[in-house]
């Protein structure tokens, strides 16, 4: 915008010039759930809950799938005889060639979309609250679980990207099904995976071979 300015003589020239700011996104900043952690969140019931908020996440856990596109997602994008997903990412479609993606489902997947109505082609599969209200449930739910993490929606795509690369998957698999349009983008969860098994080294017990 500001170049925009300078070129239509609104401003003399751009104050950005000579401004670099450094790259902050070699890290993965946020937390991300374990194996352990996920199973022990999924365990966890509490009165009052919403099983869709359940539902939808568990998806973002287990596909990867972000939450402005799980709130999207139709019936019309699950191929039921193959068991695959295809849909467009709302964030990359409008300057991405790279924006679909095709998610195989597995059981736990096919069971957590659920069966569609003959007449449901075109329904929402997922039916959630607004993000706060999500968030807000959410943060309740790991508490009452007992996990001491800073938990968000987008926790749960970064776990699915650090647990399919912690069982040994390859990254351009990885990177695929997360719908990224470079390797570079997905390089963040290796080093993320590298911190966990540095961590899993450091918890074995101290022994004195002497």
């Amino acid at each position: 915008m500001i170049n925009y300015a300078v070129e239509q003589e609104v401003i003399p020239k751009s104050p950005c010039k000579g401004i670099t700011t450094p790259k902050l996104d070699d890290i993965l900043a946020k937390d991300i759930l374990s194996g352990q952690e996920l199973k022990k969140l999924f365990a966890t019931h509490y009165p009052g809950e919403n099983p869709e908020i359940r539902r939808a996440f568990a998806m973002t856990c287990l596909s990867g799938i972000r939450r402005c596109d799980i709130v999207n997602l139709t019936y019309s994008e699950v191929d039921y005889a193959n068991k695959v997903l295809k849909f467009r990412q709302s964030k990359t479609q409008k300057h991405s060639s790279s924006s679909g993606v095709t998610i195989p489902l597995n059981e736990t997947l096919l069971n957590i979309i659920g069966v569609k109505a003959p007449d449901a082609k075109d329904d929402y599969i997922f039916h959630i609250p607004s993000d706060t209200m999500c968030l807000k449930a959410l943060r309740h739910w790991t508490k009452k679980a007992g996990i001491d993490k800073h938990i968000t929606w987008h926790c749960g795509r970064h776990s699915f990207g650090t647990q399919l690369l912690t069982n040994g998957a390859n990254i351009k698999v990885v990177s695929s099904l997360l719908g990224h349009s470079s390797l570079r983008f997905t390089e963040i969860y290796v080093r993320a995976v590298d911190e966990e098994k540095k961590k899993a080294i450091d918890s074995l017990p101290s022994i004195d071979i002497i």
